[in-house]
């Protein structure tokens, strides 16, 4: 680790529990738009969803789930620099997608600007030798193909981020387009991968969803960093889970994941895979892999 921890404290407040309350609007950073209001949701809505299942009597239902290590992916994490506070960008891919995969994770790698970014993640699973889940931006279409072709042999599934052009930290570096069903199913066919659309989050987004049919329903709303409704993906996986399963095979879900029990929550309510990012990143940071094991049985 090349890194100064100053690095790391410049960018995250180290809170005992890391819900959102210790670093509003941190963006570059870890924190959330709207003063980190749908990054506190998120992390809420786990803990309301399991006082809902008491309420009906079956929270040791829930309590009873095996998670296994294949239900779990790290987050596409891009940014490092100036996100997370490392010196250099390349340093984080590898060991951040290494312990994920060591801990029997499935991996997530993200796209970014510049297109270094997703280089580095496309390296790191190539020196891995596990395929991942690649999340593109919603770039112009002729850019998209490209990075399409560029990662498409080690890619598990191919994903296209629809809300990101909304990216606060993206705004005036790049031009990224709200993308219709048309172009996510050219995209799909392209590829000829399980496609994923991910930051499920609007009535919007599920008539897409509906439109689309993809593999894979991703509900997220970037863990609060992107500007689109109030609210959590907790409360839209409760919500709309049920409906989502009749247009894809499978449900995924991040935000505000801090402990098995919320691991367990989300699979009670609808997902079949449950995505991490903040809580790895500060294990990878600080050389903890046994924080990896701590969200399995």
């Amino acid at each position: 680790m090349t890194n100064s921890k100053s690095d790391f404290d410049l960018k995250c407040h180290r809170c005992p529990v890391c819900d959102g309350y210790g670093c509003p609007g941190n963006m570059p950073g870890l924190g959330g738009v709207f003063e980190n209001q749908n990054f506190q949701l998120n992390c809420a809505a786990w803990q309301e969803l399991r006082k809902s299942a008491e309420e009906k009597t079956c929270l040791q239902d829930l309590l009873n789930i095996k998670v296994s290590p294949s239900q779990l992916r790290c987050g596409p994490v891009t940014g490092a620099v100036e996100n997370v506070g490392y010196e250099h960008e390349e340093d984080f891919y590898f060991p951040y997608l290494n312990a994920a995969n060591q801990a029997g994770y499935g991996l997530c790698v993200g796209d970014g600007f510049p297109d270094e970014k997703l280089h580095f993640g496309l390296e790191a699973v190539k020196k891995i030798g596990k395929k991942a889940a690649f999340f593109l931006k919603p770039y112009p279409d002729s850019k998209l193909y490209e990075r399409i072709e560029l990662v498409k042999d080690y890619a598990q599934y191919i994903g296209i981020d629809i809300d990101s052009y909304n990216i606060v930290t993206m705004r005036n570096l790049v031009n990224l387009e709200k993308k219709s069903a048309l172009q996510l199913e050219n995209f799909r066919n392209h590829s000829q991968l399980p496609f994923v659309i991910k930051g499920v989050f609007t009535q919007e987004d599920i008539n897409l969803v509906k439109e689309v049919k993809p593999d894979v329903v991703y509900i997220s709303n970037h863990g609060g960093r992107v500007e689109t409704r109030i609210g959590s993906s907790g409360e839209f996986l409760f919500k709309y889970a049920g409906e989502l399963k009749n247009y894809c095979k499978e449900i995924w879900v991040d935000g505000g994941i801090r402990s098995k029990l919320d691991v367990q929550t989300a699979l009670f309510y609808g997902a079949d895979k449950v995505i991490m990012a903040r809580p790895l990143i500060r294990a990878v940071y600080d050389g903890e892999f046994e924080v990896f094991k701590e969200f399995h049985d």
